[in-house]
């Protein structure tokens, strides 16, 4: 069986894989590389758009980015990186759109004021405090406050309605949000890199086995789906980029750099709107407080979606209990993925997160009428008849092994890269996707370091990622500077207020 010779594999369709194969068409233009995808169109898993949020999670909204320290105080820390790994995948899509690789931004990103919304007096005082710590930072300062229901009736006409009057309630918001279609996205640039030279997609395929060659490079064996017939390719570098499928993926390599780790899946469902009245009333994505125990892809929210041109209203995700890695995977994938060096880290954490267990199978169990009623929180006048359910994506939760032979959970994403840096996998969830330029940045920076090390290079990152090398955080002009530009190239910033609710309204 011949094999073919490429530079550079990429084994799954969806935003990671996408994302890398274009940094790298960008920075050379001659690698020769192949992307394989087990099922029969690319982002079908993950990144479709109904399999996750389409938040552009820049940790304006998003409150469980901001924990409460024991002291009262708030933890900024994972928000500031969050939003300046936005901010570089915002920059890269901006210079895509410009230089005519990216189609019009509305095909894959538009407008969604981010907002936060609470009630109660302690969650209140929570907000409160939150919105006066992010907006010292000039990464926040555009965020608005209110404590005003009349005020918050304007940011969210379906949420205040027929609330119960007197009740004490509280909202942020950030105007320029975005909702990104990352499923659009991702088919866009793999229709791209499809165009260009030395470059192969093979849909249909999946990989069967990887092993190590004498000379370093990998022997890849795929399986042709549709046929049943068997290939192999050689590559100097393999990005195992596959979801959830990526653990198990690793694990067939052998690196070492793999060992220990596991796999920890939770499944998500959807209340969709079908009542284009109460879609229509509704602009913007409203996200709550997470029920005690949640995982972070459960935080509630009301969301605008725009899917293929269509305004959408989604409310969840509600979390579930699976053994598949992947929404179309196998009942299998989870046992199949215990071996002897991840079986003490999961056992550790099946052990401590029974409470985590409870609750996802309890969510799983809910009635309709139970899902509308926690919709009712966020949707007072939420009727039964007006949504109905949809299955979300599926995530892996990394399981690591700690110094004391035991497992944490971990809820994040992860790049391992191995020693020889000839391969690379992304394992974990959120907020993933938004901060895929930053992530496979990571890989390039520490597998194709050459690629970077030139003038021609710096010159090509610096113009695909102007704060590429330096802080945002630490840098309020830099920000403004490449957060105007992407503003504008993205057509994000569409709803303006006249006067800005800077405190307490």
């Amino acid at each position: 069986m011949t094999a073919k010779q490429v530079d550079v594999l990429l084994i799954g369709a969806g935003a990671m894989s996408s994302t890398l194969g274009m940094l790298l068409k960008q920075l050379d233009p001659s690698l020769k590389m192949a992307m394989v995808e087990k099922l029969d169109q690319v982002a079908q898993e993950s990144t479709d758009a109904l399999n996750n949020a389409g938040t552009g999670h820049a940790a304006y909204c998003e409150l469980n980015y901001t924990p409460q320290r024991e002291d009262g105080s708030i933890d900024t820390t994972k928000a500031m990186n969050i939003n300046s790994a936005f901010e570089q995948s915002l920059q890269f899509w901006s210079y895509l759109v410009e230089e005519g690789s990216l189609p019009a931004p509305q095909n894959f990103i538009n407008a969604a004021p981010h907002c936060s919304f609470v009630w109660g007096d302690e969650n209140v005082a929570f907000l409160r405090k939150r919105y006066e710590t992010l907006s010292e930072h000039h990464l926040f300062s555009d965020m608005e406050y209110t404590e005003d229901p009349a005020k918050i009736t304007e940011w969210m006409p379906l949420v205040m309605k027929s609330r119960k009057e007197g009740e004490k309630v509280a909202a942020t918001r950030v105007a320029y949000g975005s909702d990104v279609n990352f499923g659009e996205l991702s088919r866009c640039l793999v229709n791209n890199l499809t165009k260009q030279e030395d470059f192969d997609l093979h849909l249909n395929h999946f990989v069967e086995n990887l092993k190590k060659n004498s000379d370093g490079s990998w022997q890849v064996i795929l399986k042709d789906t549709a046929a049943g017939q068997r290939s192999v390719i050689n590559s100097k570098f393999v990005f195992i980029g596959a979801g959830g499928a990526a653990l198990t993926l690793l694990q067939k390599s052998g690196i070492k750099e793999g060992k220990g780790y596991g796999g920890f899946p939770v499944s998500g469902q959807w209340l969709i709107c079908n009542n284009p009245e109460i879609i229509e009333q509704h602009n913007g994505k409203v996200y709550g407080k997470p029920p005690l125990g949640a995982p972070p892809m459960s935080v509630p929210h009301l969301d605008t979606r725009i899917i293929n041109g269509k305004k959408a209203l989604l409310f969840g995700p509600f979390a579930g209990f699976t053994t598949k890695f992947l929404k179309k995977g196998s009942f299998l994938d989870l046992p199949l993925s215990v071996k002897f060096n991840n079986l003490s880290p999961l056992m550790s954490v099946g052990f401590n997160n029974m409470d985590l267990t409870r609750y996802l199978i309890s969510e799983s169990m809910q009635s309709h009428a139970d899902r509308v009623q926690a919709l009712s929180k966020y949707f007072p006048e939420a009727k039964e008849d007006d949504w109905q359910l949809s299955i979300a994506g599926q995530r892996v939760q990394i399981i690591k092994k700690n110094p004391q032979g035991g497992g944490k959970l971990e809820f994040g994403t992860e790049v391992i890269v191995s020693e020889d840096q000839s391969v690379a996998a992304l394992l974990g969830a959120s907020p993933g996707a938004s901060t895929a330029v930053q992530a496979m940045m990571t890989i390039v920076e520490r597998a194709f370091p050459k690629l970077l090390a030139s003038d021609e290079g710096q010159r090509m990152i610096k113009a695909m990622i102007p704060s590429y090398g330096e802080t945002l955080a630490e840098n309020a002009e830099l920000l403004k500077k490449v957060r105007a530009r992407t503003l504008e190239t993205l057509q994000l910033r569409k709803e303006t207020s006249a006067e800005p609710a800077r405190g307490v309204a």
